[in-house]
């Protein structure tokens, strides 16, 4: 254990012993007692509660978010009693514009606990199961290759190249003697790659080609003129189910709650009224909240 974790928890095991008994009593019990209807101020026989605290810290923005709680606490706080004083005021009046706004925000609140509780229950063992064997298991992951390029500034060098290499000039030799791309110093191996990895010309030459063969004309990429060498291919292989956990959970969530979405609607009685029935223009007007 690392010396300077070991002093910090000494120290702190030490305050907490100096603390008087029953000082330590009350403070496990307040701790227990809160409550999100814990009132925490009050203005003018209006009270503010934790709750509503804690609705202003999980809203705050990200950059807020990283700040202690000991730092965040008064100037919440604070928010909320200057909030409610101005609440309070003769000048506040409830106008549609309020109203409305309530009645949107209570709707978006809504629909949000729903989603989420769906998207919750849908990330089962047999779900995340389902989805890998579709998406890996029972797939076919394509192919990897393992190839070996000459990178060169001009067509005319390329095809010289080739015609060494099909004299029978040694690939790695030549790539350490005259590519110009990093990997020439390691005789132009690229490692092992999958679809997506390459620039599409390059991409599409190494798919059309067998083991063991070189390139019959060069090819262009905007890096300059490949030679390239297909050293072998093997199937890729699929991910462990843990790897793509995340991956497959997020997926599986969005495909529930579109369904459930679908359900929802499919069973809901609905009518509205289409751009052709109102000018859409209207939705400019901001002056309808004042009125």
């Amino acid at each position: 254990m690392p010396k300077t974790l070991t002093t910090l928890g000494a120290a702190a095991l030490a305050l907490t012993l100096a603390l008087p008994l029953h000082a330590q009593d009350q403070a496990a019990e307040q701790t227990e007692a809160l409550s999100a209807d814990t009132v925490v101020a009050t203005v003018n026989g209006t009270d503010i509660t934790l709750g509503e605290m804690l609705v202003v810290r999980a809203s705050l923005p990200e950059q807020y978010q990283q700040l202690g709680d000991d730092v965040l606490w008064d100037g919440i706080l604070d928010q909320l009693v200057q909030q409610e004083v101005l609440a309070q005021d003769e000048k506040a009046v409830e106008t549609k514009r309020v109203d409305l706004s309530l009645k949107t925000e209570r709707r978006t609140l809504l629909a949000a606990e729903t989603v989420s509780a769906v998207a919750d229950a849908a990330v089962t063992d047999e779900a995340l199961q389902a989805a890998y064997d579709a998406q890996f298991a029972d797939a076919d992951q394509g192919q990897e290759y393992n190839a070996s390029h000459i990178l060169v500034e001009s067509e005319d060098e390329a095809k010289a190249i080739i015609e060494e290499l099909n004299g029978g000039a040694d690939f790695a030799t030549v790539a350490k003697e005259k590519s110009t791309g990093p990997s020439g110093p390691n005789g132009g191996e690229l490692g092992w790659f999958s679809k997506g990895m390459m620039v599409e010309p390059f991409e599409t030459a190494v798919a059309d080609m067998e083991p063991g063969a070189i390139s019959e004309a060069p090819v262009q990429t905007q890096f300059g003129w490949h030679v390239i060498k297909l050293n072998e291919t093997r199937a890729k292989e699929a991910p462990k189910l843990d790897e793509v956990r995340d991956q497959l959970a997020q997926q599986v969530q969005q495909e529930a709650v579109a369904a459930y979405m679908d359900d929802a609607e499919a069973g809901a009685e609905i009518t509205r009224k289409s751009s052709g029935d109102i000018d859409p223009s209207i939705l400019s007007n901001l002056q309808l909240l004042e009125d």
